[in-house]
């Protein structure tokens, strides 16, 4: 297979790479292209935000989660009907596992997937030392892939000297810059950025943007790039759900409940679909808004948000969280994740540290801890999964709250690390915790929640 396709990297986080990325995707799509957009890593809320400028889903891929044949099947599978395929780095280009390794690196993944990259350089109080910076990471890797720079918040009248300086001592091309850009930035909260329907007048200020990157940036230059990316290739027989699907597969269907709303939104699109191949109808509702879970259900999804920040409505809507305990207490098949797995607590803190009664399935206290409690990769060892031992799962973890009662039905181990901790409450009908699963990681973990689910209804 090959599609065009490019890959905008940074040295660094908060080197504008998502504002740009951003930019050059509504760009493209005001072109009339077809346009697929991806995210390196496991952050849900960037994804949002190219799924708010092309209208369709944003996708992951994880080179942690998933290995080189899945990657690339997903890939393949999602950009089918497209023209070019756009994908945004996560921190520094070679910023893999542990802070020591490039495996899971935005680097990584344009390896894998052999795709061509840009670089975006933050040009703001330097000069000559960008030549240096950019030729060195071109060259930390013999298949450093870097094929192209952007320069960011630099002076137009900076750039024609800048251009000259860094394609004459790298060799590298310059395909443009972007000027400060007043009163339009990416603000970011605890968990990253601020998601798009907080950004005033967001739409507006992308064509802003797209209309400045058309003047700045050699557009057309870039799309001659990501068309001569090399083939993708992969082994059909060696991805993950390879042998997944049965025959009663599409006859297995049933109703899964899906918290959705302002509090609850951080779902990986690709598990989703995962769950409805295998026979699940979605049912989205509110755990604000709405006063009772859906009728008729054989499970139930509470993935992560900010429901710290809804605590009193959360709190205050008494007849769904009566509705979600004695759902859960009578053996509902239940996934909660992070967010949903703090809803779960008898107590729960906002950001002022105001106490909250929740839903008490949980019988703990989630409290705010004013800094990282754990964040990265882990890998959760040991563990049943409804009753029944599927073998590792590959999973991730940031917040900033901890609880009393964290479980202790798995053993979580860091990469590249000797750190390890017990998590998760896991019985034949809860799983419950922290960590945030990509489920083609382990794929198992999606059809034992489904089976599990279909023997429900028919008993």
């Amino acid at each position: 297979m090959s599609i065009a396709r490019i890959l905008f990297a940074a040295p660094k986080s908060g080197s504008g790479k998502t504002l740009i990325t951003c930019g050059i995707l509504n760009l493209l799509k005001r072109r009339g292209l077809e346009v697929s957009s991806f995210k390196c890593g496991p952050d849900y809320i960037d994804p949002m935000f190219h799924q708010t400028v092309l209208g369709i889903a944003g996708r992951n891929l994880d080179p942690f989660f998933t290995d080189p044949d899945t990657t690339c099947y997903l890939f393949e599978k999602h950009t089918k009907a497209s023209q070019i395929a756009v994908m945004e780095g996560v921190m520094g280009y070679y910023d893999g596992l542990a802070g020591t390794k490039t495996r899971a690196s935005t680097y990584d993944m344009a390896r894998i997937t052999n795709t061509p990259v840009i670089l975006v350089a933050d040009a703001k109080g330097a000069s000559v030392s960008l030549a240096a910076l950019i030729k060195g990471f071109r060259d930390y890797r013999e298949d450093s892939h870097i094929e192209g720079v952007i320069l960011n918040r630099l002076s137009p009248m900076m750039y024609s000297g800048m251009k000259e300086l860094i394609e004459r001592e790298t060799g590298i091309a310059v395909l443009g810059y972007v000027p400060v850009l007043e009163d339009f930035g990416l603000e970011s909260r605890h968990l990253g950025l601020i998601l798009p329907g907080e950004v005033p007048e967001l739409k507006e200020n992308l064509n802003r943007l797209s209309d400045t990157l058309e003047k700045t940036c050699d557009i057309d230059r870039m799309m001659k790039l990501a068309s001569g990316a090399g083939e993708i290739t992969f082994d059909k027989d060696k991805i993950s759900t390879a042998g997944l699907y049965t025959s009663n597969v599409k006859n297995q269907r049933v109703r899964i409940g899906l918290a959705k709303d302002e509090a609850f939104c951080f779902f990986y699109q690709d598990n989703l679909e995962l769950l409805e191949d295998l026979g699940a109808v979605l049912v989205p509702f509110s755990l604000i808004h709405d006063r009772k879970l859906p009728d008729d259900l054989d499970g139930l999804l509470l993935y992560g948000g900010y429901p710290e920040l809804y605590a009193r409505e959360l709190s205050e809507n008494k007849s769904m969280m009566e509705s979600v305990r004695t759902a859960i207490q009578e053996g509902l098949l239940t996934v909660a994740e992070c967010g949903g797995f703090m809803y779960l607590h008898r107590e729960m803190e906002d950001m002022e540290r105001h106490s909250w009664p929740m839903t008490g399935v949980i019988d703990g206290k989630v409290s705010y801890t004013g800094s990282l409690s754990r964040f990265g990769y882990i890998t959760l060892n040991e563990g049943s999964v409804f009753g029944e031992k599927i073998g590792p799962l590959t999973a991730h973890e940031f917040h900033y709250f901890d609880s009393t009662s964290c479980g202790n039905s798995f053993h979580a181990d860091k990469p590249e690390s000797s750190r390890h901790w017990k998590c998760v409450h896991s019985t034949d009908t809860l799983f419950a915790g922290f960590p945030h699963l990509y489920y083609y990681g382990n794929p198992a973990f999606a059809k034992n929640f489904i089976d599990r689910c279909h023997e429900r209804r028919l008993t």
